[in-house]
């Protein structure tokens, strides 16, 4: 079977999530890296093609030009991944959308939700495809979740509690290296730092199981860290459509907290508890009160979710499996629309309508902080 073609914006030398992806495509070996421009350094995205083996002709000196020249070529890229600060995915977005090229781009969307709806807007009238990169929406233990939830088992949702606290920021001696300095800046990340990095994921997380749509927040977004300029601390209350409540709390100085995302959906006929940090494991608790682990692996978990397990229970997945497993079904359905049977139901990645409810989140959020910690529509 012929190799998907893809290329890369972003992800130079010493850069962790450009890395990450490159692994990630690669896990079910669908698609090839061929193109890139991995840096605003000629000199350095030269360095970085050098190194993954691509042809230097197709390692180009700005993204404007690789859009071009990609969609010119008969052997051009399939699709491109866009791993750069948050402040260039929308010209990089377009360039490509513009070019007849399918995009994947890194969370959140971009800074604006004028720039994700004209991002969608684009890619509808061009017919292409976008996937946003939520990573843990890709565990099968989340996919398993929503299907749990589809099929009624803990009832209607009454609320959810939703956190994401990390401790990489604690320090005001330090901005993190190159990841935290750019996420700080709000030249580079927008006027958010710990909403659009951590916030985001948790808002697409809840709307990915339960199905639930926001109606309306209540935010309170601190700066506690002397020498931030953005937000590094957000507790968020939410109510949904149809009356469900939630509370969602994000953190940057959380010490001893790594990647702590955690999910408490409470039903009407029973409870959902998931942990990122040990993500093959699903606690189910029924009316009667008896708790039950489901494993990743073991046939309880629904087939929808299980098809996307590579190893047997016990061989541990985890984060950079479920980013595969969006590149995977990102992929399968880029490899459709090239052989003209794609439907929409093929879709099993965050989409370009999940990036742009992000950004009414995000701008949501904004509003009630800055109008007083207010109730505000979304």
């Amino acid at each position: 079977m012929a190799k998907l073609r893809y290329g890369m914006v972003g992800g130079g030398p010493g850069a962790f999530i450009g890395d990450a992806h490159r692994k990630a495509v690669s896990l079910d070996g669908t698609a090839e890296l061929v193109a890139g421009c991995f840096s605003r350094t000629p000199e350095k995205t030269l360095e970085q093609g050098k190194a993954l083996g691509l042809e230097p002709e197709r390692c180009y000196a700005s993204y404007q030009e690789m859009a071009e020249a990609e969609a010119a070529r008969e052997d051009g890229i399939d699709f491109v991944v866009i791993v750069t600060p948050n402040n260039t995915h929308y010209a990089i977005a377009k360039a490509f959308l513009e070019a007849g090229i399918h995009v994947a781009c890194d969370k959140p969307l971009v800074t604006t939700v004028q720039e994700a709806e004209d991002l969608k807007k684009t890619a509808d009238e061009k017919d292409l495809l976008f996937m946003v990169t939520y990573t843990y929406t890709g565990h099968v233990t989340m996919k398993y979740m929503r299907d749990l939830v589809k099929n009624g088992e803990i009832g209607t949702i009454r609320t959810v509690m939703a956190e994401y606290p990390q401790g990489w920021l604690y320090d005001e001696n330090s901005w993190g290296g190159k990841q935290g300095e750019w996420r700080c800046d709000p030249a580079q990340s927008g006027r958010v730092n710990c909403l659009g990095d951590l916030g985001t994921h948790v808002e697409n997380a809840v709307a990915t199981v339960t199905g639930l749509k926001i109606k309306r927040v209540l935010a309170k977004m601190d700066v506690v860290v002397p020498g931030r300029k953005l937000d590094d601390n957000d507790q968020i209350l939410v109510e949904y459509e149809g009356g469900a409540t939630g509370i969602n709390w994000t953190s940057q100085f959380a010490i001893g907290c790594d990647n702590s995302l955690r999910l408490r959906i409470y039903g009407s006929k029973g409870t959902l508890l998931w942990f990122q940090e040990n993500p093959e494991e699903v606690i189910l608790i029924r009316e009667d009160g008896i708790a039950r682990s489901v494993k990743r692996g073991y046939g309880a978990v629904t087939p929808d979710a299980a098809k996307y397990g590579r190893l047997p229970s016990g061989h541990t997945e985890g984060w950079l499996e479920a980013m595969g497993n969006l590149y995977d079904s990102f992929g399968a359905c880029v490899k459709a629309k090239k052989e003209g049977h794609f439907t929409p139901e093929l879709i099993d990645y965050p989409t370009i309508e999940e990036g742009v409810a992000g950004l009414k989140y995000v701008e949501a959020c904004l509003e009630s902080n800055a109008k007083g910690n207010v109730w505000v529509e979304v």
